[in-house]
């Protein structure tokens, strides 16, 4: 098996799992508040990522180089984890990957004033496509949009903002600080908000929520190996895999069918979103790579990967 084959193989368990991880989400949430799934699941992560910070051996302390963008960026990462999890819990899983596809088209967009980076006018016009394809997806004026909607809709914009400040900081910021700092605010912020709309959670539940860290954890480490055994415009596209699972697992778990509107809508997305990554890798080594150098997965809630990709491809 070739080394690219091997990155496309650990790519598709990696985001298999994430979906997996996001119907757990689902389930969840018909019982429980966003904020209380995301509280627990916070909380039972900590040790996960114990264990992959005692490996760290990069020095400094935990004191953030760049405190305003790292606050910025853990805002961010926080709101990004409510708006995802409200998402699965009230949309059909198809329809809110399709608007969360969106999120490398945004990252181009925000790679032009936070990152300086040139964006030509083929990606722009990837970007403006794909962003029509969002507008199919949620028909604006044939039905009312839901919070859900909006919420999806936040996630891509607030995932996006984190990730390109991830881009901008990352070479200058220890993995530590940029994977504990936003799951420290989760802890807090989330915890408070929890306060309100706690109910009990019984063992299989509280399982659950531990589940949710696992799956993250898990697929955190094969999306490492993937990157590490593949180049990354053979990596990236991967993540597309997801429309597959969620629509699999919509039809037999929750009784969802996906409508034609959200199946063209996907399609122009993610040919959109595979037309940037496959333009940036045939630049080279430049800086001329947003999303290509931001990817990451994860909602700030959990095992959150982009820190430790940025290490395992410097030694590439």
């Amino acid at each position: 098996m070739t080394s690219n084959a091997k990155g496309a193989l650990f790519a598709l368990l990696s985001f298999g799992a994430f979906a997996t991880h996001d119907v757990v989400v689902k389930a969840l949430g018909a019982t429980y508040s966003p904020f209380q799934i995301i509280f627990f699941s916070t909380l039972l992560s900590f040790p996960l990522v114990t264990f992959m910070l005692m490996r760290d051996r990069t020095p400094g302390t935990l004191i953030p180089v760049h405190p305003w963008w790292t606050a910025l960026r853990t805002g961010a990462a926080v709101i990004n984890g409510m708006c995802a999890f409200y998402a699965f819990t009230v949309l059909p899983l198809a329809q809110t990957y399709a608007i969360l596809f969106a999120t490398p088209l945004v990252i181009t967009l925000l790679s032009v004033p936070i990152l300086g980076e040139k964006v030509g006018w083929r990606r722009s016009l990837a970007v403006c496509v794909g962003l029509a394809g969002v507008m199919v997806v949620l028909r604006p004026g044939s039905h009312p949009l839901s919070s859900g909607h909006f919420a999806a809709m936040g996630c891509a914009i607030f995932g996006a903002t984190s990730a390109i400040i991830v881009r901008k900081i990352g070479q200058d910021e220890r993995p530590a600080v940029l994977l504990l700092y936003p799951m420290a605010a989760n802890f807090v912020v989330v915890g408070g908000l929890m306060v309100a709309v706690y109910k009990p959670m019984p063992l299989p539940d509280l399982g659950g929520a531990a589940l949710i860290s696992m799956l993250g954890f898990v697929a955190g480490l094969c999306l490492i190996a993937a990157y590490k055994a593949g180049e990354a415009a053979i990596v990236a596209p991967m993540q597309y895999s997801q429309i597959i699972w969620a629509t699999a697992y919509g039809w037999f778990l929750f009784d969802e069918v996906v409508d034609r509107f959200t199946v063209i809508g996907a399609a122009i997305i993610i040919a959109s979103g595979v037309y940037i990554v496959v333009r940036e890798s045939t630049r080279g080594g430049s800086s001329q790579t947003p999303v290509l150098r931001t990817r990451s997965r994860g909602y700030g809630s959990s095992f959150r990967i982009s820190p430790f990709l940025r290490r395992t491809n410097a030694g590439n």
